[in-house]
């Protein structure tokens, strides 16, 4: 255990737990905020965060675990990010709407709870409020009466979800407009919220009277409207984009927060002292991610809160720094879209099933809360390929962690109960806890969770072993716990199992320990081979290029994984020969698939040409900006040859560098959008680069979605050194041509 706990027992009082004394402990009251005197050491810094716990709100939220964002406004038809506040509303031309759908399919993926953007930074509103004409009610939707909020709120309840609502402060219409209401210097005087509207009386008749100006009081009238008529409300959403400012306008946070937490007691607030962001918005999280961190001032009292961003918040060294301990949890958030908001089905890719599952067990397994945006369509629905995804995930999470395989193991019986209001309370006598199965177990995954309402966050490393061979073996590690930690690792199968608290901040509380199994997917493979002629077989890439998080997804949900292959046009089984570094393979069909646990997975397959290493571009019709020729023989699949938007004409020349006898040739499409796939075409040959002939046409089908690498077999061989490919149709009926990869094939 930790030397902290010999100095600090000469200074505090021992006092019982909820469940057990803690032997030895110098504990004090627990809180959600502590104040850091000058005159305290590190020892004591170290017991004060120890001490720091979640409200129950923050708790309520945590539980959640998996929750959903939904971005849906005028940017959906116009097409765009962000919106410029000026959009007509009848741009928002909802024939359409099933939000009976989206429940249904967050419900399939085990979400707890949906933030839907009401107001985004354009101003538009998506509920009936009294306080502006800048919404649904100037649209064609349902001719002014629809309320897209309001049959939202019907359907959580139909299917169980809870529901939050994000409100942007920035608001382009009101910045914009004429008589727009943001930075118009109005003065600070006392107004009454709600403001009372003619006709539109409101059942909840609480009143507030604040000191603010004229945009803070619409703001605080929106909020009022959002928080009585729609709930009942368990998030409020601050976003802290500000597209553009004006005349100096402020916030009235404390306002607004007054204004919550009297008419939606049970809401956390985002962006403020109840839930923080992640710091990225890629889903991207931190090897260490501690919800107890350090502020220079009380953040109950603050106005406006930073973005906390750096890769260390709540470290020993950064506590240090902190005259207030506060419990601040965090939020992954990310979208299933590239973009938040929904373009298109042909160019805006979605995230796989495989990507969302292992943000979720990075996120929620990391001590924060997995908020997945998934933006509905013009349609008025979640697309076919995102419900598909949301269903996958949701199965995956259900089957691998609806049972704890340690369910009937001996042990604690704190850790068993699946009750996070009991715990087993280390000390001074054992920092480990043992549990025994009945029979073997094999698992792959390990969930262990800290009393953190009772006891907040003590665990800063920990250490997982299994008996085998009448000994203990070492098999994952990590650092703190807080609400939940997930440890994954190669399955491996053991009837007694032992985790190690290695250092703590105090005596740790563990409420609960489960043990599942995750059924590991064969992941697809790639096969690519640089200029030189190295072959290297990995994991498929996943297309998703927006905002990437730098995961290695295949190597963190199917862990164990291994890879066959061969060279001699065989298939591959489990016993071709493992692939372990990069080889040389002048020509020729590679061919490979992936193993775990003896499941074989989808064969992959690539035939490989003459090497690139001497090739020269030896013209083109055009260039599209840095999308030279080179490009198209890099061995680089991801940077490609683009001509000009200039019709389906186009053409790219190459000097092989030596006269070859080839017999056909491999065309690879770039795949960053639709575009510029080569749909039909013809090669032709020359000794000289001057003086050419037909090798023969071509055509391929079906590149936008499959857009696969295509082979095409001349009708006979021909002898060359110079080649020539010319599109002469544009898949999609476009106007340039582009080229990942070229490969020619030899005898």
């Amino acid at each position: 255990m930790s030397k902290i706990f010999c100095c600090l027992a000469l200074t505090a009082l021992v006092v019982a737990c909820s469940h057990k004394t803690e032997p030895n402990a110098l504990v004090m009251p627990v809180d959600n905020t502590i104040v850091v005197d000058e005159a305290d050491t590190k020892d004591t810094i170290l017991l004060k965060a120890a001490h720091v716990v979640p409200t129950d709100n923050q708790l309520d939220a945590l539980k959640n675990e998996f929750i959903a964002f939904i971005h849906f406004g005028p940017n959906t038809f116009t097409r765009m990010e962000w919106g410029n506040g000026m959009e007509d509303p009848k741009i928002f031309d909802l024939q359409n709407l099933d939000t009976d759908q989206w429940c249904s399919a967050m419900k399939d993926a085990g979400m707890k709870m949906v933030i839907f953007t009401a107001k985004h930074h354009d101003g538009f509103v998506l509920w009936q409020s009294r306080y502006t004409q800048h919404g649904v009610m100037s649209s064609p939707f349902k001719d002014g009466k629809g309320d897209v909020l309001k049959e939202l709120s019907e359907s959580c309840k139909k299917y169980g979800l809870k529901l939050g609502v994000y409100l942007s402060p920035a608001d382009l219409y009101q910045i914009e407009n004429k008589e727009g209401l943001y930075g118009n210097l109005s003065e600070y005087t006392e107004r009454t919220i709600p403001r009372a509207i003619e006709g539109r009386p409101f059942e909840n008749k609480t009143t507030f009277t604040f000191r603010v100006d004229d945009y803070n009081e619409y703001f605080l009238n929106q909020l009022f409207e959002l928080l009585t008529e729609y709930g009942p409300i368990h998030e409020v959403w601050f976003d802290g984009a500000h597209p553009k400012r004006k005349g100096g306008q402020t916030y009235n946070y404390l306002a607004w927060k007054k204004l919550i937490k009297a008419l939606a007691p049970k809401a956390v607030i985002f962006g403020k002292e109840d839930i923080r962001w992640c710091g990225n918005e890629a889903g991207q999280t931190r090897d260490t991610e501690w919800n107890v961190i350090p502020y220079t001032e009380n953040p109950m009292e603050m106005n406006s809160f930073p973005d906390l961003t750096n890769e260390s918040l709540g470290s020993r060294e950064d506590l240090y720094e902190g005259k207030y301990l506060h419990y601040q949890q965090a939020e992954t958030n990310t979208s299933i879209r590239e973009g938040w908001f929904y373009r298109d089905d042909e160019d805006q890719k979605v995230r796989s099933a495989d990507d969302v599952f292992d943000i979720y067990e990075r996120s929620v397994g990391g001590n924060s809360t997995f908020l997945l945006n998934i933006p509905p369509n013009r349609e008025g629905k979640f697309s076919p390929t995102d419900v598909s995804v949301l269903q996958d995930v949701g199965k995956r999470i259900n089957e691998t962690y609806k049972a704890n395989l340690l369910s009937t193991a001996q042990g604690p019986k704190e850790v068993l109960d699946n009750d996070l209001s009991t715990f087993k309370l280390l000390g001074d006598d054992t920092n480990e806890i043992v549990l025994e199965a009945p029979k073997p177990i094999t698992f792959n995954r390990l969930a262990i969770q800290e009393a953190i309402g009772t006891h907040g966050e003590r665990v800063e490393k920990h250490a997982l072993d299994i008996w085998v061979d009448n000994a203990w073996q070492e098999i994952a590690s990590a650092t703190n716990i807080g609400y939940k930690r997930i440890l994954r690792f190669p399955e491996v199968t053991a009837k007694k199992v032992r985790i190690r608290i290695l250092e703590s901040r105090f005596y740790p509380a563990i409420a609960k320990i489960s043990a599942h199994f995750y059924a590991s997917r064969p992941p697809q493979l790639s096969i690519e081979r640089s200029v030189d002629g190295e072959v290297s077989i990995m994991p498929k890439k996943d297309t998703f290029g927006w905002k990437p998080h730098g995961e290695d997804i295949a190597g963190n949900i199917n862990a164990g994984y291994s890879i066959r292959y061969t060279t001699d046009g065989s298939e591959p089984t489990a016993a071709s020969a493992t692939y372990d570094r990069p080889f040389v393979i002048s020509s020729g069909e590679v061919k490979a698939v992936a193993e775990v646990n003896g499941k074989l997975g989808s064969i992959a397959s690539q035939m490989f040409g003459i090497v690139k290493r001497d090739w020269k571009a030896a013209g083109e019709d055009s260039v599209m900006g840095e999308h030279v020729s080179q490009n198209a023989f890099d061995g680089d699949a991801n940077t490609y040859w683009s001509s000009k938007a200039k019709g389906k004409n186009h053409f790219i020349t190459i000097d092989l560098g030596k006269e070859y006898t080839i017999k056909g040739f491999a065309y690879t499409p770039q795949t960053d959008t639709s575009e510029g796939m080569i749909e039909a075409g013809i090669v032709l040959a020359s000794p000289n680069g001057k003086n050419w002939s037909p090798i023969g046409d071509f055509r391929f089908g079906n590149l936008i979605n499959d857009p696969t690498t295509r082979t095409h077999m001349f009708r006979q061989t021909v002898n060359t050194r110079y080649v020539r490919v010319e599109s002469k149709e544009i898949a999609g009926n476009g106007k340039t041509a582009a080229i990942a990869e070229l490969d020619f094939l030899v005898e």
